[in-house]
């Protein structure tokens, strides 16, 4: 939110430093995060004084050119030089000084420079109309009149002063502070805590200027609610007789330099009470509400309308709508107004209405539409309704002051319920324990007070405190607390001289220092980390192909993004984004992986789950570019099966079972798991969720559960253990299999029927020839590498384990071992 400090300084006389006020609103919990001075003009105004032209002389040989001295009241008579054939001895100038930067001819900016003009000294410019951007004429210097004082300043002359633009990060608790006078009140109430506690805001009589002359006995114009939780109150006033026209330059010049685009003057009136006063406003074209009334109400569900941007949106049933007399909604109650009611320049009569909308219903409707505007965030945040029919007559007085209107009805006021105070009992040992200091009962309410919050029923250890209608959000004790303490000063509460910890046992290892050993793995063989957003679209899991039930979505409202409208319950759309990501610009090439979490609905009982993945994602060439050959052009299932098997290693999970899987949205896998535990799944994607991405080509992916990576990596006890000094024996098998059979299950049988002995099994040729081998059968060659700590195998020890293997395979696989 951005607050002009001119316009501040309308309510509150502060004369601090940009810096100083930024320090104060945010210690105020108004976080400044930013400011910056904003000109008017691009024309240094304020280097521009008016002056008066002691003396005028032509030069010779010139047709054009007069020396002149001029005299800016700054004790400094100056030589200026100048080409205008009207200049005077005796007249009232504008003078631009050295270093101030004008307008040239052409429209660009140059800065005036001391310098000399056919030997003549020139110390400045006597301006012309166009030279100040005050309008186009050229055709001579502007003469002010005789009676104008000397060294005034054309920004101060004209009203265009430099102004302070402050950048604010409002939180959406501080519905207090979305106009520039509950900043002000902010302000007042850190200078009456602070400094001088007599200090006032300044007299705010002109906010009303006018109001006394108002006609008496008027009609009121028929307005009728009827959803009154919707809308608890609306107040309206009918204005004719204006004229619709530019504003004036002060009123564009503020809006403008806290980024509100100027459009006319009766619709920059309710852009500048709103931010002025927080009261949201919206003019109709009287002559467009058919039937002569005013009806607030919803609308059946689908009914068409098109809004203020031409775009036709369908209503739903829950939105509030603004209608006339014959039912024909015209604006989006507190939202976004329509295309045919609004105010256009044939407009000469309208209705100005000032209401107070359900901040549940403004938000829905915003999440529903996708429209976040001005209005609506104000509404969102709960606007004050001790202050509506304030910011209507604020406007109204306005709209007759620049846009010649008058008032032809009585200011129409519907509120079945008045607004009151919230009352919240307070004592001072709950407010100082939770400050961490002991502020005493004057310090309280001294702080109370400068707040405008009143206090009733007083004792000895508390009180009740009668909330103001701006403030909302302060609905508790603790509410209250947090109130006085932002006053108080967070850094203003002493820091404890001791501090008091417990012990606490974390989980070994840590999850970061799993997280550091993997990333480091993974980077040094060439993976690079990536992260996403953990929020996706519900429509990437709906139709016969969805990698995921629609009733396991988590789903959230997302108002700034509707297409991201649920937590990702899997990562892989993630994984395959930043693929496309990379394959849009010529990056095919892929290694990533990275760290994230999966959320789910559980489909017995509802449950929420959330789940701590690792994921690698691998495609394109296996290695780069070399003159060397390589076994592998692409990378494939083995790839990545390879860095899973090395990255369990790494991590020391070395048991493990591996079940194969066909399901979505793979096209093979497998699964390591200890049991029901799953570690992890890994395999091709299938070509459909490849093709719905528009990944070119084939893709490999592995989904670890971190969590239950973790869980394996606690249970490994770190052992040391010498190294074998005595050589290892290898002996090799080739086995004729049926194709079914993998060699996960050779190296399971193996591992079990050898364990003591046996280091390493590796196979190392696939062959298949139905001619030789007979339909549906392929040969294995396989090694078995064993060895023994304690002495050197012989032959027959050798001989007796293969021949165990050999029945085990022959048994239990229904292998034919070839000789």
């Amino acid at each position: 939110m951005k607050i002009s400090l001119n316009w501040l300084r309308d309510f509150l006389d502060i004369h601090k430093t940009p810096s100083e006020i930024a320090d104060i609103l945010t210690s105020l919990g108004l976080e400044v995060e930013g400011f910056e001075t904003v000109k008017p003009s691009p024309v240094d105004l304020d280097k521009v004084l008016t002056a008066t032209v002691l003396t005028c002389e032509r030069i010779p040989d010139t047709d054009h050119l007069s020396a002149t001295t001029v005299d800016a009241g700054d004790g400094v008579v100056r030589s200026v030089v100048c080409g205008a054939p009207n200049v005077a001895a005796g007249q009232k100038v504008w003078l631009a000084v050295p270093g101030a930067n004008v307008f040239s001819k052409d429209g660009s900016l140059f800065t005036i420079g001391e310098r000399k003009v056919r030997g003549i000294a020139s110390q400045g410019m006597i301006c012309a109309e166009d030279e100040l951007g005050l309008g186009h004429d050229h055709a001579g210097i502007i003469v002010l009149p005789a009676d104008t004082s000397l060294g005034i300043s054309a920004a101060n002359y004209y009203n265009l002063a430099s102004d302070v633009v402050i950048e604010i990060g409002l939180t959406p608790n501080r519905a207090d502070a979305t106009c520039h006078i509950g900043v002000a009140e902010d302000i007042l109430a850190w200078l009456r805590v602070h400094e001088d506690e007599n200090t006032q805001l300044r007299d705010l009589d002109f906010l009303q200027a006018g109001l006394e002359n108002l006609p008496e006995g008027l009609p009121q114009f028929p307005v009728e609610v009827e959803n009154h939780e919707a809308c608890p109150m609306y107040t309206g006033v009918v204005i004719e007789g204006i004229k619709i026209g530019e504003s004036p330059e002060w009123m564009k010049n503020r809006l403008l330099a806290v980024g509100q685009r100027p459009i006319n003057n009766v619709v920059d009136i309710t852009n500048y009470v709103r931010i002025e006063l927080g009261q949201p406003l919206h003019a109709f074209d009287l002559d467009k509400v058919k039937g002569g009334k005013i009806v607030v109400k919803t609308m059946p569900a689908g009914t068409q309308f098109v809004t203020l941007d031409g775009i036709e949106r369908k209503l739903f049933a829950e939105d509030l709508m603004i209608c006339d007399g014959q039912s024909t909604p015209m604006c989006i109650g507190g939202v976004f107004g329509g295309a045919e009611s609004g105010v256009s320049e044939t407009t000469t009569r309208i209705f100005l209405e000032a209401a107070i909308f359900n901040p549940k219903w403004i938000r829905r409707t915003m999440i529903r539409h996708n429209l976040r505007t001005d209005s609506a965030w104000v509404f969102e945040k709960g606007a004050d309704m001790d202050n509506t029919l304030d910011g209507l007559i604020r406007a109204t007085l306005l709209i007759q002051q620049l846009a010649g209107g008058r008032i032809t009805s009585e200011f129409t006021s519907i509120c079945p319920v008045a607004p009151s105070p919230a009352v919240i009992p307070a004592t001072y040992a709950r407010i100082n324990q939770l400050i961490g200091e002991n502020l005493g009962p004057e310090r309280i309410h001294r702080i109370l007070k400068a707040l405008n919050i009143p206090v009733a029923n007083q004792t000895a250890e508390g009180f009740d405190a009668y909330i103001p209608t701006n403030k909302p959000d302060v609905t508790r004790e603790a509410d209250l607390i947090e109130e006085i303490l932002r006053v108080h000063g967070l850094d203003n509460v002493p820091i404890p001289t001791q501090i008091r910890s417990s012990m606490e046992v974390t989980q070994s290892p840590t999850p970061e220092s799993v997280r550091n050993l993997v990333s480091e793995m993974l980077v040094a063989n060439g993976f690079n980390e990536c992260m996403s957003l953990s929020l996706g679209n519900s429509a990437h899991f709906s139709g016969e192909n969805a990698i995921f039930p629609m009733e396991g979505l988590v789903y959230i409202h997302n108002s700034a993004n509707q297409g991201l409208d649920c937590m990702r319950p899997t990562m892989v759309l993630s994984a395959l984004d930043t693929l496309l990501h990379n394959q849009n610009r010529q990056n095919a090439d892929v290694r990533l992986f990275e760290f994230g979490k999966v959320y789910s609905r559980r489909s017995e009982d509802g449950k929420l789950l959330e789940n701590a993945r690792l994921t690698l994602t691998m495609s394109g060439v296996h290695d780069a570019e070399s003159w060397q050959p390589s076994a592998k052009k692409a990378v494939d299932f083995y790839s990545i099966k390879a860095y899973v098997q090395n990255l369990l290693t790494r991590l020391g999970v070395l048991g493990y079972q591996e079940t194969v899987l066909q399901e979505k949205p793979f096209q093979y896998a497998l699964k390591y798991h200890r049991g029901p535990q799953e570690l992890v799944v890994f395999g091709a994607l299938e070509p459909g969720v490849l093709k719905r991405m528009d990944i070119k080509n084939a893709v490999f992916y592995a989904d670890f559960n971190f969590e239950n990576l973790l869980k394996a990596m606690g249970a490994n006890k770190i052992q040391f253990q010498e190294l074998n000094k005595f050589p290892t024996v290898r002996r090799d098998m080739a086995l004729v299999l049926d194709k079914t059979v993998s060699f996960g299950e050779i190296r399971q049988l193996a591992t079990k029927t050898a364990k003591k002995m046996l280091k390493e099994v590796n196979l190392f040729d696939v062959f298949e020839d139905e001619a030789k081998l007979g339909n549906g059968k392929k040969s294995y060659a396989v090694s078995f590498v064993f060895e023994d700590p304690e002495k050197t195998l012989q032959d027959k020890e050798i001989d007796a384990l293969m021949s165990q293997l050999t029945d085990v395979f022959e048994g239990k696989l229904g292998a034919n071992i070839r000789k």
